[in-house]
């Protein structure tokens, strides 16, 4: 992470629509996501925080819902930034 810079744009470029993830048995997003970003609630429903994403999209491929998980680039100039050095 200290390698990361992330430009958060005012758009979320994930959404996830809990009421979907309610009816998912896996979660498999929460375990997937290498950031650590996806979070079950008390409710069945999932939180997700877009704010320190790798914008890799393993979520959206280990998703097995469908509809539960909208995901697009962020805005450009936004996002996050690999530094090197």
């Amino acid at each position: 992470m200290a390698t990361v810079e992330f430009r958060v744009g005012a758009r979320a470029h994930i959404v996830v629509d809990s009421d979907v993830c309610r009816s998912c048995t896996t979660k498999a997003c929460v375990s997937a996501c290498p950031a650590n970003l996806f979070a079950p609630t008390s409710d069945g429903g999932i939180l997700f925080n877009y704010e320190q994403c790798f914008e890799c999209g393993t979520c959206y491929m280990v998703c097995n819902s469908e509809g539960a998980i909208e995901w697009t680039y962020p805005d450009g100039g936004q996002g996050v930034v690999f530094r090197h050095g």
